[in-house]
């Protein structure tokens, strides 16, 4: 088959992407290389086998429209997107362009030229809202939703917010819509808090490693300063390792019958949920440190607990995660030390 991934080179293509090449199959990577490690990614896959680069952007239509046309694609990965909440709070009209218009060229692209194609989108567990509506149990290290156990289903509603929220929520509704509407072969992802190697972290975007990053440089004695967190730090996600996202993405494709026009929320899972405080004593243990960190007000429609309740994905593709977040961790450590 013929696979082709819109950001390839991010964090979560180049690792989608590696894994087309390990299965031999052919590969097409989109990608403006605009994001922090980008072209470090695009090196890196490089050495892992041949394929086919275009230095486009999303936004611009003629791009993907040539693209799909010349290309034909059988499965497409669309996972380029602006996914920074500060950057949508600062630049909402750039994050417009990015998450709505782009994914909208795509659709258009494919239904045009090979509306054949599987498309698997990215979208996030933002678009569930801030979630304020929910009872809150607060402990000593974490928020709890008692209503919610086993964490949030797909069925608790949707409830745009932020610019972030709002591009990414239209992106995914115009998804799971040209599946109803013309019949294209899509499936939404709505992510929970994804880690792993490949990803360049900032302190705006993949928290799991920019807090590694603090606790590391604490380590070696090069954080001078205590690091920023905003919040008390009870905040909690579930974390899913990166290579359990690929075994959900090929999963759903094999399946493609059963996940087609379907959303999915997709993350580690009650079992693998964690606060910021709870991270930062893991580190602790790992690294032998204490770190050091000063409270900001919290972020604006930050959620205080998102859990993803990850039975729909099991009951209908089968998939469910396998690495545990201490495992994850620790490799992230690695990976980290790495850079």
């Amino acid at each position: 088959m013929k696979f082709l991934i819109t950001g390839g080179c991010g964090f979560l293509g180049s690792n989608l992407a590696v894994e087309v090449l390990k299965k031999g199959h052919e590969l097409v990577v989109v990608d403006n290389l605009y994001r922090l490690g980008s072209e470090q990614n695009m090196e890196w896959l490089k050495t892992q086998g041949e394929f086919t680069f275009y230095r486009s952007d999303i936004r611009v239509f003629d791009d993907m429209n040539y693209i799909m046309k010349k290309e034909r694609p059988n499965v497409i990965f669309h996972v380029a997107g602006q996914v920074a909440m500060t950057t949508s709070l600062e630049r909402p009209r750039l994050d417009f362009e990015i998450n709505v218009l782009g994914a909208h060229n795509l659709l258009e692209s494919v239904k045009t030229h090979c509306p054949e194609a599987k498309i698997f989108f990215s979208s996030t567990n933002k678009v569930y809202g801030d979630l304020e509506d929910l009872e809150y149990e607060e402990t000593e290290t974490r928020y709890k939703i008692p209503q919610y156990p086993n964490g949030l289903p797909e069925s608790i509603g949707l409830d745009f917010r932020t610019p972030y929220g709002c591009s990414k929520g239209a992106a995914d509704q115009y998804m799971l819509d040209y599946y109803k509407c013309f019949g294209l072969k899509t499936v939404v992802f709505r992510h929970s808090s994804i880690f792993g190697g490949r990803q360049f972290s900032s302190f705006d975007q993949g928290w799991i490693g920019w807090f590694v990053k603090q606790a590391i440089d604490t380590q070696s004695g090069a954080l001078k300063e205590p690091f920023t967190i905003s919040g008390n730090g009870k905040q909690v996600r579930d974390v899913l390792f990166s290579e359990d996202l690929i075994s959900c993405y090929f999963g759903a494709l094999e399946n493609i019958d059963k996940t087609k026009g379907q959303a999915f929320n997709i993350g580690g899972g009650a079992e693998n949920s964690l606060s910021l405080l709870e991270l930062f004593s893991f580190l602790e243990g790992e690294l032998k440190v204490k770190l050091n960190y000063k409270e900001l007000p919290p972020r604006e429609s930050d959620q205080k607990s998102f859990i993803a309740d990850i039975t729909k994905a099991h009951d209908v593709f089968g998939w469910k995660p396998k690495t545990s977040k201490e495992d994850g961790l620790r490799k992230m450590i690695e990976w980290v030390k790495t850079l």
